[in-house]
């Protein structure tokens, strides 16, 4: 037969009729016969292994000096590495160093300052200045102050959420103690009414709070004063009392560094497309309701106007002639009046207004004039994405921070009332080396501006005393007018802080 079969490794041939034996491999062999190969390979893989450590050890001593000049494929930051990991020093870290702090002021303590301020945001900054140099010259100790939150803005923003409390802190200590609460001792005799509460009284020099407010802190320990708006005399004080004031305002109060990035940000995009004007454009309900300026109003919109002002008990005048108001010039200016001022004066059409200003009292109907006049008006809302200004919406005051940043870095800074926000910006930018800053004569703009609109005064007349009449009201280097017994009467002393700028002798009497 023709076939062959292996069983148990006997071969049978079949056709031939015998039967070969052949031997088998052992166990033993076949098993040497597979891992030969494994072997080898494992024995390769140590010597290939020993003889780069070998070359490596090699080349660490002598390959500096053979391979010194060669050409190399690594960059001078590799091989900068390189060497500092060989020697096992760390990589340089940049240093960045702090300012020094100023020394501390070593005083005996009269006593605690407690303040709560009052108003918006500029009023209370004024505030704060003042009641700084109080605790400083009475020697005791100031509380972070307390902001406002009952005004009309309701606005809940604590001094931290606006202002950077650590460098108010730090950058005053060599001036007065500063803390951000009682100490726990003197906070219990608080909660428990051991303390006097009382507002000072207005425009006071210095002497009155040493004659008659340290008496009491000596008394009671911890004093609290709850008013704290025009405090301070604008006249009359010592050098060193004004000049602490301007170091508070202008170094020692800084915005948040989430404002100040913000506000970078919007004036990055502002100077982008070119020179920018600031309208401090103070036509915003509560302005009006508070002034009882009515023009250019709706019947209805005079009507809630007055209800609004009822409805505010420490807002002391209640009927109010809008029209005498106006022709006096104790009303900020309208929309309509103020396009008139900006062609007058010869702005350029292109040129950008931002206006820095909450919402404006008759939205779109009141602003046409000036849109159309101006097409580049601009707001943070129309710059900024929602998203930008999501953590600022309902803080009013920090919103008012970010317009205060951009006003100080306007090419032209333009208020259309003498509120406080223009009053401090005004006097900052002094500072900063007399920025333009247009100060309107409402006075006589609401005269010209009466008679242009009735057709008795053409343009050309009417722009040319507009500018002659604003030709030397533009911010420059002035003297303060001294009213005595008017304190209200004379220049305010952050509109014009005259010690502190750094030319004095180019100041002029106004």
């Amino acid at each position: 037969m023709g076939w062959k079969a292996t069983m148990g490794g006997v071969k049978v041939a079949g056709g031939g009729g015998g039967v070969e034996k052949v031997r088998c491999p052992s166990v033993a062999a076949v098993a040497r016969s597979r891992m030969r190969p494994w072997v080898l390979r494992a024995t390769t893989t140590v010597l290939l292994w020993t003889c780069v450590m070998q070359l490596t050890a090699v080349g660490e001593r002598w390959g500096p000096r053979v391979l010194k000049g060669w050409p190399s494929c690594r960059t001078a930051q590799e091989a900068a590495s390189a060497a500092l990991a060989a020697t096992r020093l760390p990589m340089p870290v940049p240093v960045v160093e702090k300012a020094p702090l100023p020394p501390k002021r070593i005083y005996r303590n009269n006593g605690y300052l407690m303040v709560s301020c009052n108003g918006g945001l500029n009023q209370m900054r004024a505030a704060i200045c003042d009641m700084v140099v109080i605790a400083r010259y009475l020697n005791v100790t100031l509380i972070v102050p307390e902001l406002d939150k009952t005004s009309f803005w309701n606005d809940p923003s604590e001094f931290q959420d606006i202002f950077d409390v650590e460098h108010f802190i730090t950058s005053l200590r060599d001036e007065v103690r500063i803390l951000r609460e009682l100490p726990p001792r003197v906070k219990r005799r608080v909660e428990l009414g051991m303390f006097h509460s009382m507002p000072p009284i207005s425009w006071s020099d210095i002497s009155y709070y040493r004659n008659k407010i340290l008496p009491l802190i000596r008394k009671h320990k911890v004093l609290h004063l709850n008013r704290t708006d025009a405090r301070l005399a604008n006249n009359g004080l010592p050098l060193d009392v004004q000049k602490l004031r301007c170091r508070v305002n202008f170094g020692s109060l800084k915005f948040t560094s989430d404002i100040e990035e913000l506000g970078r940000r919007v004036i990055r995009l502002l100077r982008q497309n070119g020179p920018f004007l600031v309208l401090h454009l103070r036509y915003e309900m509560d302005m009006l309701a508070f002034s009882g300026c009515t023009e250019g109003c709706t019947r209805e919109e005079a009507d809630e106007l007055t209800r609004m002002r009822y409805a505010y008990p420490w807002w002391k005048e209640k009927v109010i002639n809008s029209y005498a108001k106006r022709k006096d010039g104790l009303c900020p200016l309208t929309p309509e009046e103020i396009a008139l001022v900006l062609r007058a004066l010869d702005i350029d059409r292109s040129m950008q207004i931002y206006i820095a200003a909450g919402e404006i009292y008759g939205g779109k109907r009141r602003m046409a004039a000036l849109t159309s006049a101006y097409p580049n008006v601009v707001r943070k809302e129309t710059l900024l994405q929602p998203s930008d200004l999501m953590f600022f919406q309902n803080h009013s005051s920090q919103m008012a921070a970010l317009d205060y940043l951009v006003s100080l870095e306007s090419d032209i800074f333009v208020p259309t009332y003498d509120g406080n926000m223009a009053k401090v910006v005004e006097g900052h930018r002094r500072f900063m080396g007399f920025k333009k800053t247009i100060l309107l004569d409402r006075k006589l703009i609401v005269e010209l501006v009466d008679q242009h609109n009735s057709g008795s005064m053409l343009w050309d007349e009417f722009s040319s005393l507009i500018k002659s009449v604003h030709a030397n009201r533009m911010g420059a280097a002035s003297k303060r007018t001294v009213i005595h017994d008017k304190p209200k009467e004379e220049d305010y002393f952050y509109a014009n802080p005259q010690e502190c700028l750094r030319d004095p002798n180019l100041l002029r009497t106004s």
